[in-house]
């Protein structure tokens, strides 16, 4: 093979796009379920002190960041199918993000890619949403306290990427957006559980992210209709 057709075969690849996820129905798929725990001693929740605008937000939160059971169950880890290229519909329930009790609610939000995201209000004082993205535009939006809601459309959420939100006006106020590229993703509950339905049979790569606790991946094998455990022991860095 000449030089030159070699160079052709590399560059084609490097700009060929990487194949969109396809929707099918999925007969007789199988699911993958368990649970998130953080490994060793269970952190007290931490409380920070508020600054401004107690009279709405309090005078101390519970900082979202760290959450557990006390037998170490861990909210708002992020779990996902690594490699799935087909399966069903994205139909993941819509979520909007609110701003309540000077807090980000959900603390993490599941956003479809390409899809707008609806942003609320519910304290009645300032807020503004200011993200942190690499890979889609950050965009940071005032809510003065007369603006109950707002909508952020879809080309602000292109790629598939995890993307911090900040308010500026309240420095505690963190949360995450969550771009999904297909529909087998899931944020653990209270009790660190979560669940991924209607899984094509087949072998994948299940991954689990958190803020705090970093990532951890396991590879599981779906029968179908069977369900299998993929359970996940996270340490504190």
């Amino acid at each position: 093979m000449s030089r030159w057709l070699a160079a052709l075969i590399l560059s084609a690849c490097i700009m060929s796009p990487a194949l969109a996820y396809q929707e099918i129905a999925v007969s007789g798929g199988g699911a993958i379920s368990g649970k998130v725990k953080i490994s060793g001693p269970v952190p007290a929740a931490k409380k920070i002190a508020t600054s401004k605008d107690q009279e709405v937000c309090g005078k101390e939160k519970t900082a979202p960041d760290v959450l557990a059971t006390k037998d170490g169950g861990l909210q708002n880890a992020v779990v996902r199918i690594v490699n799935i290229d087909k399966g069903k519909k994205m139909a993941l329930p819509k979520q909007a993000l609110d701003q309540k009790a000077c807090e980000y609610t959900p603390h993490v939000v599941l956003v479809p890619k390409g899809a707008p995201l609806d942003i609320l209000n519910s304290d009645g004082i300032l807020h503004n949403v200011h993200t942190f993205a690499a890979k889609n535009p950050s965009f940071n939006k005032a809510m003065p306290k007369f603006k109950k809601q707002m909508t952020v459309e879809g080309s602000n959420f292109a790629e598939a990427e995890t993307i911090e939100v900040r308010c500026d006006a309240h420095e505690w106020m963190h949360g995450w957006l969550q771009v999904v590229e297909h529909p087998y993703y899931a944020v653990t509950d209270p009790s660190g559980s979560f669940a991924l339905p209607d899984v094509p049979p087949g072998k994948y790569s299940v991954e689990v992210w958190h803020e705090k606790l970093g990532k951890a991946i396991k590879e599981v094998t779906v029968d179908g209709g069977k369900t299998v455990m993929a359970d996940f022991s996270l340490g504190k860095k």
